[in-house]
């Protein structure tokens, strides 16, 4: 894989037929020879923990746009909808306001989930479809309860942290990741005038989000699902959630009409942030490589 040229990226916000204002990181090539790349984040995530994943992937000739979903970053803030249809229906309008033909789309957790949904509703709009660490998330096999899901996975509050405390526990609690992983990640929270952070996605619409995630059922789209998938999932050490996560790529697999799998171990949950060049690398084959699936 050649390195041919480092790109700046640039911010836009396009506005989408939906009433969605989407914030856009564009990374342009030098000159744009391979087909695009859309990176679409996880819940209570942001477009800037995929910088590494797109540098790289711009540097090798492919146009890439990573984003915030509606209620992320720098994008709207809509009191809802936030179900999986509606957020797939987003991507969906960003590609034909961008004007591309079949590009890959990946998402990362509740992105992975996303992009499936996408995958769903619109066959044949991409080119590959790629879940990170998520597009098999399935909730209610574990929580079928909404209001014990609820208090389970309800985030921390985090607002009025000192953004100095907080990039000083990323750091030593991420000590293997790269620069750009850490920036992407505090990037995930706005930083006040008092030095304070707190989540661009407020408690309420988090809520909302992971009720849309909870309510997601990937399994029962597998079987309608004609795109190629590769799915990139991590380790984390976790025995008995990782036996369930292998569990249920491993049914994926079976399901779907063209599928691929590539495990890292040891791995965290935001492993295109942890190993951006791994996973570029990755993503370029599976558009490049006629024997990758």
């Amino acid at each position: 894989m050649t390195v041919s040229h480092t790109p700046e990226p640039r911010h836009e916000h396009h506005e989408l037929p939906s009433g969605i204002s989407m914030h856009a990181v564009h990374w342009e090539p030098a000159e744009a020879t391979l087909p695009p790349c859309l990176l679409v984040h996880g819940l209570a995530s942001n477009a800037r923990l995929w910088d590494g994943v797109a540098r790289r992937l711009a540097a090798l000739g492919h146009p890439v746009v990573a984003i915030d979903q509606r209620g992320h970053g720098h994008s709207s803030k809509p009191d809802g909808p936030f179900d999986m249809a509606s957020v797939a229906d987003d991507l969906r309008l960003l590609v034909t306001e961008l004007g591309w033909e079949q590009p890959l789309i990946a998402g990362q957790s509740w992105g992975g989930n996303v992009v499936i949904e996408f995958a769903h509703r619109h066959p044949g709009v991409a080119l590959v479809i790629v879940c990170v660490d998520g597009g098999s998330i399935e909730l209610q096999q574990r929580m079928p309860d909404w209001e014990v899901a609820k208090a389970q996975m309800a985030p921390p509050s985090l607002i009025g942290t000192p953004i100095a405390k907080m990039r000083a526990w990323m750091t030593k609690s991420n000590a293997d990741w790269p620069a750009e992983g850490i920036e992407g990640q505090l990037a995930n929270f706005e930083v006040r005038d008092d030095g304070t952070i707190a989540p661009w996605l407020t408690l309420e619409r988090h809520l909302l989000v992971l009720r849309g995630l909870w309510e997601h059922m990937p399994s029962d789209l597998y079987a309608s699902i004609t795109d190629p998938v590769l799915w990139i999932s991590a380790d984390n050490g976790q025995s008995e959630w990782t036996v369930a996560k292998r569990a249920g790529i491993e049914a994926a697999l079976s399901a779907l009409a063209t599928s691929r799998s590539e495990w890292f171990s040891p791995a965290h949950h935001d492993v295109h942030a942890q190993h951006p060049a791994e996973v570029a690398a990755l993503l370029h084959g599976a558009l490049t490589d006629p024997d990758f699936f």
